[in-house]
């Protein structure tokens, strides 16, 4: 699969303050989170992570009190794609998969991947079709049979009306 390397990848988002130290909660997507210490080009660089209720708790060299942590609410963590470990067979990061144009087996358009999702028996990809009605499709190999960096094919008996 090829992938647009220079595309940021985002790897947790700061869901609000922690505290009145400046410390952050995170909703976090990445398995290994403290693997990075910069993010986003260097403008945060992480001190220290801890778990957290819905995630984790993260304290930034950048961030010094309560105020500057309410203030980055929303804000994705990226890191450069070229940070990342490389992908073994069958394998994807999200970021590969939003936005490709997804198309039957017999090569009819069906709309676009806007959401990867996980419910607990693997990642469910949702897309939305053109009239802006969404159907989701497991990620597996008998729905997916084939995806690249230009298209996503899901199989007929896994595409609704």
């Amino acid at each position: 699969m090829s992938a647009d390397q220079t595309k940021p990848v985002t790897l947790a988002v700061v869901i609000g303050a922690h505290g009145v130290t400046g410390e952050v909660r995170l909703k976090v997507f990445a398995e290994d989170l403290e693997a990075h210490r910069s993010f986003n080009g260097g403008a945060l660089t992480l001190k220290s992570l801890r778990p957290g209720n819905n995630g984790a708790i993260a304290r930034f060299a950048e961030i010094p009190d309560r105020n500057a942590a309410e203030a980055l609410r929303g804000t994705e963590l990226t890191v450069p794609r070229t940070s990342l470990p490389p992908l073994g067979e069958g394998e994807y990061y999200h970021v590969d998969l939003l936005g490709l144009p997804a198309v039957s087996a017999g090569g009819d358009a069906l709309g676009t991947v806007v959401a990867i999702d996980n419910f607990g028996a693997g990642d469910v990809i949702e897309i939305e079709r053109p009239d802006k009605k969404r159907f989701m499709v497991p990620m597996r190999p008998e729905a997916v049979p084939e995806w690249d960096g230009e298209r996503l094919v899901v199989a007929d008996d896994f595409v609704e009306g």
